[in-house]
């Protein structure tokens, strides 16, 4: 383990997937002195207890914060504003305040006027994750190789934001600084239009009426089955994630009807160097997402866990 602890007191704010795993993979490496926790569910908070993952287990968010060095809203966006105004008053002075949110300008907008002055505001979206939540999906690897984006606002201490990226970076993750409106372009088509896709292609598949439930399930292709695990996310997270960046997602919604509508004809002209011609440029984007790192060649069945190394 580290030497010397990152931040003294970790408080989380929500403890599902992120929130679950950041405990883990911070307190393997030792990034905290003590990490505390808290949830809106009195259940999740008793199943979070059991585990033993953190240090203490409180009640409300205001005492979670108490005292802390670094704070972490693991909640849906939407629920951001509200809680940065319910924990202001109780924020240490030069505290790192931040998110998990994959919006960056609502969270922004949401959060900043709430906050003190006297605590250094760093956005972040770990992106990474899974189709499972709650407290028992977080694992301390899932951060390993993967991009935390961070987007803090003009005139926010340079060094808060080194201390908040080198935390991530010794969980594991692969660090960027990003204004928080090219985040959400960035991120409306490269995470919330497939998402929002993968939603459209399962509801269609279930309200077909020629085909069976049954033969759907049975006979899922790769893509499908694909598709059925991005559908499985979080329905609460996703609502707020489509209405908090509703702009962005519809610039690429647009762009993207026009390139279905391109195929559309295609398909019906029965032009096949059009359709080969795309097809070989867009599989060449897959092999650019292999060659550095971002997924494996191999079927993905779900990401096998890699071993994070102690230091």
């Amino acid at each position: 383990m580290s030497v010397q602890p990152h931040f003294q007191r970790v408080a989380l704010i929500g403890f599902g997937l992120i929130g679950g795993s950041i405990a883990r993979a911070a307190k393997l490496q030792g990034l905290a002195g003590e990490i505390v926790t808290t949830a809106r569910s009195e259940k999740t908070r008793a199943r979070v207890l059991e585990l033993g993952i953190v240090d203490q287990v409180v009640a409300t968010n205001a005492e979670a914060v108490k005292d802390a060095d670094l704070v972490i809203l693991c909640i849906p966006v939407g629920a951001c504003g509200p809680v940065a105004q319910e924990i202001a008053a109780h924020l240490k002075p030069g505290a790192i305040v931040s998110d998990v949110g994959s919006v960056k300008g609502a969270i922004v907008r949401d959060m900043v006027p709430h906050l003190p002055k006297t605590v250094h505001f760093v956005p972040a979206h770990p992106v990474a994750g899974t189709e499972h939540s709650g407290p028992d999906s977080g694992f301390a690897e899932l951060f390993i190789n993967r991009w935390c984006i961070l987007t803090p606002p003009e005139g926010v201490d340079a060094s808060a934001t080194d201390r908040l990226r080198a935390f991530w970076a010794a969980m594991g993750a692969k660090v960027e600084i990003m204004t928080p409106d090219h985040h959400d372009l960035v991120l409306a088509i490269t995470s919330h239009l497939p998402h929002l896709i993968a939603y459209t292609i399962v509801g269609t598949a279930d309200e077909l009426a020629q085909v069976t439930e049954s033969e759907v399930i049975k006979f899922s292709a790769g893509g499908f089955r694909d598709f059925t695990r991005i559908a499985a996310s979080d329905p609460t997270m996703w609502r707020d994630v489509f209405l908090a960046n509703k702009e962005a997602v519809l610039e690429m919604l647009g762009t993207f009807t026009e390139d279905l509508a391109k195929l559309t004809r295609a398909i019906r002209r029965g032009d096949g160097e059009a359709l080969f011609d795309h097809f070989t440029r867009t599989r060449a984007i897959r092999r650019g997402i292999v060659e550095i790192g971002q997924d494996s060649a191999a079927p993905d069945f779900g990401r096998p866990h890699a071993a994070l190394k102690k230091p």
